[in-house]
């Protein structure tokens, strides 16, 4: 069997099918494993969840923040809140109620023989273990019957620092902060949700001097773990070697490419995109 881990496809349905011919994947057989943002941005948002979500257990996929956000703004359609472009169209699909129920399903990390496989980031404090089960506990949340509510208390940048004493939508927030929209941290270990700039660039500026990337910060409770991810477009190399990391995000959807790592051999394999949006568009 073949395992194919795939960075940020976000829409872009005909780059993944390009993709999946490259290493002439086989259904049945191989393994996809989608490390979230499936959807959102690119031209086939819908396409992408059909063809994920057919491949049944031939395809494991995360859930990034843009998924989640999906997910948050068809929850709240009925307050009045208005559905962007992607939302509206699964909104409107004949097949909406089975995409949206196989989306809350998705897990917020993978605990593969190979690899932890997250979206984002874990903070300093977190071992592999305490990932998996926190992720747990807001799967759990998703899937159970005030789903609904719990995407509506999920939006916010605090707390931004992890105490096991967090409860309630302040402990399930952090979480999935961490698993879906981490970059960076400050040097004492507070989560900095905002920055999105490269390392290189954050380096530049005396303002940036504290901003340290997750997967840097000294003493990370996961360091010598192997972990895969996405998220992170601008992040200008896909293995750091010496944190053992995988950044699979190569902004496919800005016209980067779009990215799979094969885990038996961990050869990278892309296909390029054909550029969807620019640089600082929504």
């Amino acid at each position: 069997m073949n395992t194919f881990a795939v960075g940020d496809v976000q829409g872009c349905a005909t780059e993944l099918e390009r993709l999946l011919d490259a290493v002439q994947f086989e259904p049945g057989t191989d393994r996809l494993i989608l490390l979230g943002d499936l959807i959102n941005r690119g031209p086939r948002s819908l396409d992408t969840l059909r063809l994920a979500r057919s491949l049944g257990d031939s395809c494991l996929a995360l859930l990034g923040n843009h998924d989640l956000s999906v997910l948050a703004r068809l929850s709240m359609a009925d307050l009045g809140r208005p559905l962007n472009a992607t939302a509206q169209e699964i909104a409107a699909a004949p097949d909406a109620e089975a995409l949206r129920d196989w989306l809350r399903q998705l897990p917020l990390a993978i605990d593969h023989p190979r690899a932890l496989m997250i979206h984002a980031g874990l903070p300093p404090q977190w071992t592999r273990t305490d990932a998996l089960r926190l992720a747990g506990e807001v799967e759990r949340a998703l899937r159970g019957p005030d789903h609904a509510e719990f995407l509506r208390q999920m939006y916010g940048d605090e707390p931004t620092r992890w105490s096991e004493q967090l409860s309630g939508f302040e402990r399930l927030r952090f979480i999935t902060n961490c698993l879906t929209r981490l970059r960076y941290c400050r040097a004492d270990g507070q989560l900095a949700l905002s920055e999105k700039l490269s390392p290189q660039q954050t380096m530049q500026g005396d303002s940036q001097a504290a901003l340290v990337p997750w997967f840097a910060m000294p003493q990370r409770a996961s360091a010598g773990e192997r972990i895969l991810f996405g998220h992170w477009s601008t992040l200008g190399q896909v293995y750091w070697p010496r944190h053992r990391v995988w950044g699979l995000d190569t902004g496919c959807v800005w016209g980067g490419r779009l990215t799979a790592l094969h885990l038996e051999t961990w050869r990278l394999i892309q296909a390029p995109s054909d550029g969807h949006k620019k640089p600082g568009a929504g």
